[in-house]
């Protein structure tokens, strides 16, 4: 472990603490023998039936329902000022998606982002380019791409090639080998952008023929409340 330890609570009760242990059993497993040999983060997933999370712990919490517009889940910090990952498990089971594949979602991202401010920027002219979010689960975010851990549906995610255009042939993409090239997006699966010379804030680029809708696990816009940590500015498509 490298230091981070990360609480989960229980705020939603059409979930039992049993359901909520035996799937952070198999989201310990995920980032331990799966996320961390290939993003070389690694961290301490427990969950704390009595609601209260240590000092110094990251948090996932596990919620009913969604109180961001098109959200299954987002980012935002707790009172010390550290990570926090919301999972909405009772708007993803209204909507009929796995809430645990959400909480995968937000997990894997709070680790490999958790300030959000971290960005890849491709050069497309000599004047100018477009940043990419750093999120790992965005482009193969959709259920379909999910994969079981003792019985428990978690989220697909890509690796650090998925960023790079210089990778060799065979190069493996994403965790399921669902992607077969650099910046590729999935069905249901979309990426924050920033064109630097269009001046219009962050947007959403989304798989072909694909629209903003509750099955994506969205960030939220920027503008809402203060407390909430916050990326895109828009919702256009590219």
């Amino acid at each position: 472990m490298n230091g981070i330890r990360i609480a989960v609570l229980n705020q939603f009760a059409g979930l039992t603490d049993d359901e909520v242990a035996a799937a952070v059993t198999a989201l310990q497993i995920q980032v331990h023998e799966h996320f961390e040999p290939a993003w070389g983060i690694d961290a301490e997933v427990t969950f704390y039936p009595d609601g209260q999370a240590p000092a110094g712990c990251w948090q996932l919490v596990i919620l009913n329902n969604s109180d961001q517009a098109g959200a299954l889940g987002y980012h935002d910090l707790t009172n010390e000022g550290l990570p926090l990952g919301k999972v909405f498990a009772g708007t993803d089971l209204a909507y009929g998606n796995s809430w645990t594949v959400t909480a995968s979602h937000e997990l894997l991202e709070m680790l490999g982002d958790p300030d959000i401010n971290l960005t890849v920027f491709i050069e497309n002219s000599a004047n100018g380019g477009i940043l990419y979010a750093y999120e790992n689960c965005d482009a193969c975010e959709d259920d379909r791409y999910s994969y079981a851990i003792n019985g428990v549906q978690v989220s697909d995610f890509v690796f650090p090639s998925w960023f790079q255009n210089f990778n060799l042939p065979n190069t493996q993409y994403d965790y399921c080998n669902h992607i077969t090239q650099a910046f590729e997006l999935l069905p249901g699966g979309y990426i924050g952008y920033y064109n630097v010379n269009a001046g219009g804030g962050w947007q959403q680029k989304y798989a072909t023929g694909q629209s903003l809708k509750y099955s994506m696990r969205a960030y939220i816009a920027a503008g809402g409340k203060g407390e909430e940590r916050q990326r895109s500015s828009g919702l256009k498509a590219m």
